[in-house]
């Protein structure tokens, strides 16, 4: 039996004209001003939903997030820091690691390659999970550093807030659908990154 494949995976929940967290992003707002709205179907979505939201953490063995979604995060995750794996922090703010139950958060201030490179070690035979914010996905993005991106598009027009491809991209990147999967809340687009 031959080796499993690791991947770089990006998931995101994202409406439909592109927004991944409402304006005014703060702890009072987590997301930004009715952020919430874009992950009602992972928190309150039906058991397909619930199925989707699951694989998250399936065959993953470290998560990469920046330091915006650790700082408006880390409280409502709780306890045992929700994802109950190795978590790399991409981040200019030195800071020791965090360790909430089973879940460390390891800050990372030498650059997204870095922040891979650590989570990679760390997450061995299983794929590591990109979880965002927008910025830090988009810079691994068009670094040609991820394998497959994943987008949970939401049926909303936001009009405002934090978009995930709000600035220029350079060279384009080139996707393939892979998967499709329509929900009551959200249709689930998983892409392979070909370049």
């Amino acid at each position: 039996m031959g080796r499993r494949l690791v991947k770089v995976i990006a998931e995101i929940s994202v409406s439909a004209d592109g927004i991944v967290a409402g304006p005014d992003t703060s702890t009072e707002h987590p997301l930004g001003k009715d952020g919430d709205l874009l992950h009602q179907w992972l928190f309150e979505g039906t058991d397909a939903e619930a199925g989707i939201g699951k694989r998250l953490f399936d065959g993953t063995g470290a998560f990469v997030v920046g330091r915006t979604m650790f700082d408006v995060g880390v409280d409502p995750w709780g306890d045992d820091g929700t994802f109950k794996k190795p978590v790399f922090v991409v981040t200019n703010r030195p800071h020791e690691p965090v360790v909430k139950g089973p879940t460390t958060f390891t800050f990372v201030t030498d650059g997204p390659e870095s922040a891979l490179r650590q989570a990679k070690a760390a997450a061995g035979e299983e794929n590591v999970l990109l979880m965002g914010g927008g910025t830090t996905l988009r810079q691994y993005l068009l670094a040609g550093l991820v394998d497959e991106l994943r987008l949970h598009v939401v049926p909303l027009l936001f009009g405002a807030g934090v978009r995930l491809f709000d600035a220029e991209t350079g060279a384009h990147v080139k996707l393939e659908r892979t998967a499709v999967e329509e929900t009551p809340n959200a249709t689930h687009l998983t892409y392979r990154v070909l370049n």
